[in-house]
């Protein structure tokens, strides 16, 4: 089991029922925190699952507004280059660029609480102990394969282990009602989100013994 710290200005956890001005959810989804967490230590041969989300500042709200582009190259127009057609794969940002609002996160703060189990893609030589060295090894010393993102990417996470001691979660229970839990990958052309009802109690939010809808 590890518990990670994590903190940051702002934070953007999407809804997906809102497609182009987003939305946060009011807390981080368990797949957003096992991303953090697979920024920091990833391998094949184990498998995160996030038990628990602990809140430690309030949850405050605000209004930001970004330039964003509003399409996207086409697959199929990769396709085609790659056949030898003479589409272009490009986007110009001063002609496809478009304002849009978000309600994000301000001031984020969470800790969370995770374990791992081994998978069949692990070595003959690898261990629960020889994992479990590993990334309270990289939590201390602040190593990442890449910057864990608060949702968006433009929104970087800061990171430390937790050392130990009373977690000092907010003093508030809420019904957080249906979030997103994760994507079941179990077919890759045709992912699934999964969804949980999620419920705050006095600022800390079980994420393992929860129904998961499908």
């Amino acid at each position: 089991m590890i518990q990670l710290e994590v903190w940051g200005k702002y934070a953007c956890f999407s809804r997906p029922e809102l497609k182009v001005e987003r939305l946060s959810y009011d807390v981080p989804t368990p797949s957003a925190a096992r991303g953090i967490i697979e920024a920091i230590y990833y391998h094949p041969g184990l498998k995160w699952s996030v038990d628990k989300i602990y809140v430690l500042n309030e949850i405050q709200f605000t209004n930001i507004r970004r330039n964003e582009l509003k399409s996207k190259i086409p697959a199929s127009n990769v396709r085609s280059v790659m056949n030898g057609s003479s589409h272009e794969l490009y986007i110009a940002a001063f002609q496809d660029i478009a304002q849009r609002a978000s309600t994000v996160l301000q001031d984020v703060h969470y800790i969370f609480e995770a374990h791992f189990d081994m998978t069949d893609r692990a070595a003959p030589g690898d261990n629960p102990g020889k994992f479990q060295d590993i990334v309270t090894r990289r939590m201390e010393r602040g190593q990442c394969y890449h910057t864990p993102y608060l949702g968006c990417r433009e929104f970087p996470a800061y990171f430390r282990r937790w050392p130990g001691g009373k977690i000092p979660s907010i003093a508030e229970t809420r019904d957080l009602g249906l979030m997103l839990y994760d994507l079941d990958y179990h077919d890759p052309a045709n992912l699934q989100p999964m969804f949980f009802r999620a419920r705050m109690e006095n600022g800390v939010i079980n994420t393992a013994d929860c129904e998961v809808l499908r």
